[in-house]
């Protein structure tokens, strides 16, 4: 990025995008992005240089999104791959970064400013505790189970991804023995606070889709589960029997609905949409605290969940009859590859598939907005994908058709303005 005087001899725009950035943002998408305005004559501008791959073979250091990493160097703490690849499994970091336990290198300035951005929290730590990790430090012989250790002392400093475990396996007070139930749609009812991020979007009194909880006022649905009229929404947390609430249910009015300026509701392109909730009197917060409700979080990197992982995906949808589950129901499915091979031209980017080719598990019409869940091997769970679409539900070859939630990350980003939204360790 350069700023430079107008030159009359190049072609110039007669409007441009106004930006404000603060200083400590990775990339534009991170900075308040203003609508265009007029570009007057003694304005001084400044010229974004994208990237280009180059032909032939990448001779340095490929990124997990395939960037082939030429000017900037790896482990150095800035994010020149865009998913942040090139700072991950470091042995030591470049110049002033700052290395994580879990191997990941961070920009000196992100130090002591009251955001957690080690998966550990080293980064927030006084060094008089003897808890803060040198940059010289060794990498771990087993990573993951270092990984783990530290997700279990300070499981409850994190904001995203880990359910409360008190909470997955309690019944309600009325509910008799939950150990094995009635298959349905290829899934099992869950039990009553069992998936903690679940949220049930209602319309007008009616519960058509579901939704991910991102933390802080913010849920993630499709974008046709909503349109532009906050007031006639709210949002369910914990809410397990569709027509019933129970002791740990909250109902949430809504203050906003963002849905992605590129939806199309045809092809279901760009099917995302946020929703903001309206906040507590007198209050930054949108509810009470409830131990039954937990953030999932968003991922950083479209490559961070394979083909072949398996993932779950939870909802109030139809079966195959087309009865409508009482019940939230949850079911594990497998990220599929070649989705082409399926629906042709029909499936874009910014689309994921996942389900079961024989047909034995998949999302239904009700399940929309939901999320899929994708669990890492360290513990920590991402919404990485939201249902959209689909043929033929539950029959063989017709797998389910999810938003892919990476594909949209800095979208999010950009709207929520969360801090747990990040591209370090989340």
């Amino acid at each position: 990025m350069q700023f430079q005087e107008k030159n009359p001899n190049i072609q110039w725009p007669n409007e441009c995008m106004r930006i404000r950035c603060m200083g400590h943002e990775l990339s534009l998408a991170e900075c308040k992005i203003h609508y265009q305005e007029p570009v007057a004559e003694d304005t001084a501008v400044a010229v974004a240089k994208c990237y280009k791959e180059t032909p032939g073979e990448c001779k340095k250091f490929i990124c997990a999104n395939g960037k082939c990493l030429i000017n900037g160097k790896p482990c150095n703490g800035v994010d020149d791959c865009g998913d942040n690849s090139d700072e991950m499994c470091c042995q030591k970091c470049r110049g002033q970064a700052f290395l994580c336990k879990s191997g990941v290198c961070i920009p000196r300035y992100t130090i002591k400013d009251g955001i957690r951005d080690c998966l550990g929290g080293e980064d927030e730590q006084d060094e008089k505790n003897g808890t803060k990790t040198k940059q010289t430090e060794k990498l771990f012989f087993d990573p993951m189970s270092e990984i783990r250790k530290i997700r279990t002392s300070t499981e409850d400093q994190l904001q995203c991804g880990v359910p409360n475990k008190e909470y997955v396996y309690k019944q309600e007070d009325d509910t008799t023995s939950h150990s094995r139930r009635k298959r349905l749609v290829g899934g099992e009812e869950a039990l009553p606070t069992q998936i903690q991020w679940q949220v049930a979007i209602q319309d007008e009194g009616t519960i058509h889709c579901g939704g991910a909880y991102l933390g802080g006022c913010w849920v993630l649905t499709a974008a046709h589960c909503v349109r532009p009229k906050p007031k006639s929404f709210r949002i369910k947390f914990s809410l397990w029997k569709k027509h019933r609430k129970q002791s740990t249910t909250d109902s949430i009015p809504v203050k906003n609905i963002i849905i992605h300026h590129e939806y199309n509701a045809q092809n279901y392109a760009n099917d995302i949409a946020l929703v903001q909730l309206e906040e507590l009197n007198l209050s930054d917060k949108c509810m009470q605290d409830n131990p039954a409700v937990r953030a999932v979080c968003v991922p950083w990197s479209t490559q961070q969940f394979q083909p072949n992982d398996t993932c779950t995906i939870s909802g109030w949808g139809r079966d195959r009859e087309g009865k409508s589950a009482a019940i939230l129901k949850w079911a594990n499915v497998t990220i599929i590859s070649d989705c082409q091979n399926y629906y042709k031209d029909r499936f874009l980017p910014g689309m994921e598939c996942a389900g079961d080719l024989e047909g034995k598990v998949d999302s239904c019409q009700g399940d929309s907005g939901g999320p899929l869940v994708c669990t890492d091997a360290s513990g920590l769970s991402y919404v990485w994908g939201i249902v959209s679409w689909g043929d033929k539900c539950g029959e063989p070859n017709h797998p389910g058709v999810y938003t892919k939630v990476a594909h949209y990350f800095d979208w999010i980003r950009f709207h929520t303005g969360w801090p747990a939204v990040t591209k370090f360790n989340q």
